[in-house]
């Protein structure tokens, strides 16, 4: 995916920092782990993106956990919206490398 190899960066807002630890006890560094571990699977949330773009990845921490990250990218920069465990689908899905 071309527009996620030309983020330079993450962007966070106040709610975002703290929702998905309060919601999955998932922190901002494990959620941006996923985008500098491999594999990483990515694809488009064309059911979420009635406002802008929004993608999903599947990908692990560095400790190795499985996450599932709804994003988007506002200026080369990725803004996490939600993360939270992989469910046993999506990580079936992470281990064929391929999104439904």
């Amino acid at each position: 995916m071309d527009e996620l190899n030309n983020c330079t960066s993450f962007e966070w807002d106040q709610g975002n920092a703290t929702k998905n630890w309060e919601r999955h006890q998932v922190s901002r560094s494990e959620s941006e782990q996923v985008f500098f571990n491999e594999p990483l699977v990515v694809a488009n949330d064309e059911a979420h993106s009635r406002f802008e773009a929004r993608w999903y990845a599947l990908g692990q921490t560095d400790t190795g956990r499985g996450l599932f990250v709804v994003f988007t990218i506002r200026q080369q920069r990725i803004r996490v919206i939600s993360a939270r465990d992989a469910s046993r689908r999506e990580r079936e899905m992470y281990r064929h490398g391929e999104p439904d």
